[in-house]
């Protein structure tokens, strides 16, 4: 791939921000990290996959505020990304599970061609065999394997995050969804059978910000929800 970045400055500053969050990535990481980045400023320019514009603002905004997320993923199996975009959370989180969870597998789904194009591209030109791409609707899927882990980033409300995708959620499996600020408006309207088990304040390395988690399951006396 043609280097189109600063690429030293800009890994000192992954690496950096994954020592800060007591993140390991080997350089092997870090470079597919610098990898995705360049694809995506170069997709970026021409199919706008983020407001984002400037490399390091990615790394900041993109990069660390996704890794920060990574411990939440611990021990997941099979984990969705719904609304995947430009591949946040489901790319950063495909890098690291390669080398630290490799059995661990990412699917990420959109409804826009160009995004699930350049997930498709990202996917090949890194090597990322435990990335499967689909485009579609996340409310008329129906895979043959549910989830025990469905996640979203900007996606939607907590409330239709869950009311779409709750049929592909395995039993006893869980959501984690990428905020900002604290949802706790969209943490009450939660509907009937579903509970927040955790919201979990992040802190990105440089990033002044807010960024939570918010952990929901099902009720267990709730078995149609």
């Amino acid at each position: 791939m043609s280097d189109v970045l600063d690429r030293h400055a800009l890994g000192t500053m992954v690496a950096d921000g994954a020592d800060a969050l007591s993140l390991t990535l080997n350089p092997a990481q870090v470079d597919k990290l610098l990898d995705y980045l360049a694809l995506l400023v170069k997709w970026n320019a021409v199919y706008n996959l983020t407001a984002v514009r400037e490399p390091e603002q990615m790394v900041m905004q993109h990069l660390l505020d996704t890794l920060a997320a990574v411990p939440a993923f611990a021990g997941a199996g099979d984990v969705l990304d719904v609304g995947a975009g430009g591949g946040l959370p489901g790319i950063v989180l495909a890098i690291w599970a390669a080398e630290a969870q490799p059995a661990m597998r990412i699917v990420l789904i959109d409804t826009v061609h160009k995004k699930t194009a350049f997930l498709t591209q990202v996917k090949g030109e890194l090597g990322l065999r435990n990335v499967e791409v689909h485009a579609g609707r996340v409310e008329q899927w129906k895979p043959a394997q549910q989830f025990d882990v469905i996640t979203s980033r900007a996606f939607a409300s907590l409330v239709d995050f869950v009311r779409l995708s709750a049929h592909l959620l395995a039993e006893g499996g869980r959501f984690i969804a990428l905020k900002g600020v604290r949802p706790d408006g969209e943490i009450a309207a939660l509907p009937a059978g579903w509970r927040v088990t955790e919201v979990r304040p992040l802190h990105v390395p440089t990033l002044q910000a807010e960024r939570h988690l918010v952990f929901m399951e099902r009720d267990a006396a709730c078995a149609s929800c």
